[in-house]
């Protein structure tokens, strides 16, 4: 278990007010800072932990080297009463660092825990000034943890936390940590981060830590970023809301395709209808054509029979024309 002298640098900002973590980022943040606190006291009876603010008018010294945690819940009040302003990273981090360094005892190794979930301004924002401060840091082996959450973990702010850990670290002593929004809690995340991973006696390596002295993402590597070995309920809390949410998504999905097949089943029918018209519509014309094949072949039957009569006639007439020329050539011999 290290002997640690820990100063916190916890985030006062305007953008603490944001609820994207619940209940909100600054009671996140301050959920965390007593886990970290609480964790660091059962490490060693001799750890210290103190913490600062950096935010509202200027960073701000609210307890140094305390083993009470009445003392940080104090100044974790306080500081609730003073959100606003923007963040100044490196002069509360310079603070920090003096504040360490008139410790009562010199055997506790410095470690900086800096919470950063607003967007990095001014000189915070200059990777040069960040990394010449890095390595001073380095000289004074001063370890260097962030921890970014909310605006504090978007694309190019990021990589310059990144870099100054890189710098700052010595044997691996630094690490990042980017906590996203989401339904996990903060708190949860960094406990199984490799930030305590030390203090609770746990290789980095069982911490799903990534390689690298940075040690960013290092609570990704597992599922949902939590090793189901060192916290299953927590895993299991979390495997059960994705299962909810995909489940919610599937019902969502059937839904629309229920509700887009209804709206082609009219359409279909009337296709249909079409169809059946069409194809009566043939039938008809089928049918009128068979009966006016039928009446003309009626007709040419017609003309057949008189044409058949007509023939009869003429046969008629020569016999009756016969018969009477017999007729009168017989009157003719009985005149002679």
């Amino acid at each position: 278990m290290p002997l640690e002298a820990t100063m916190m640098i916890i985030d006062n900002s305007e953008y603490m007010r944001n609820g994207d973590y619940m209940p909100s980022r600054f009671n996140a943040q301050s959920d965390t800072v007593n886990t970290i606190f609480q964790t660091k006291i059962d490490s060693n009876p001799e750890n210290t932990v103190g913490i600062m603010t950096m935010a509202h008018k200027g960073p701000e010294v609210l307890v140094t080297h305390s083993k009470d945690l009445g003392q940080i819940l104090k100044a974790l009040h306080t500081a609730s009463s003073k959100i606003g302003g923007s963040i100044d990273i490196p002069t509360a981090i310079n603070i920090a660092q003096l504040a360490l360094k008139h410790r009562e005892n010199k055997n506790l190794r410095q470690r900086i825990i800096v919470f950063v979930g607003s967007p990095l301004q001014g000189t915070g924002a200059d990777e040069r000034e960040m990394v010449k401060l890095a390595k001073k840091l380095k000289k004074n082996n001063v370890a260097v943890d962030f921890i970014s959450f909310g605006d504090g973990i978007e694309e190019g702010e990021s990589n310059v936390l990144k870099t100054f850990v890189e710098h700052a670290s010595n044997g691996d002593n630094s690490h990042l940590v980017s906590v996203p929004p989401g339904p996990h809690l903060l708190s949860d995340l960094v406990l199984s981060s490799p930030i305590l991973s030390e203090d609770r006696d746990i290789p980095p390596e069982a911490m799903g830590t990534a390689s690298g002295p940075s040690g960013s993402g290092g609570a990704n590597t597992f599922e949902f970023g939590v090793d189901p070995s060192l916290d299953p309920e927590l895993a299991m809390a979390l495997r059960m809301s994705m299962e909810e949410e995909q489940a919610r998504q599937a019902a969502e999905d059937q839904a629309h395709r229920a509700a887009t097949s209804a709206a082609a089943a009219p359409t279909e029918h009337a296709d249909n209808a079409a169809d059946i018209d069409a194809d009566e519509a043939a039938m008809l014309q089928q049918a009128l054509a068979m009966s006016e094949g039928r009446d003309v072949d009626m007709g040419e039957d017609h003309n057949d029979d008189d044409d058949n009569d007509d023939d009869m006639d003429e046969e008629e007439a020569i016999a009756r024309a016969i018969e009477m020329s017999m007729k009168q050539n017989q009157e003719d011999q009985k005149k002679q």
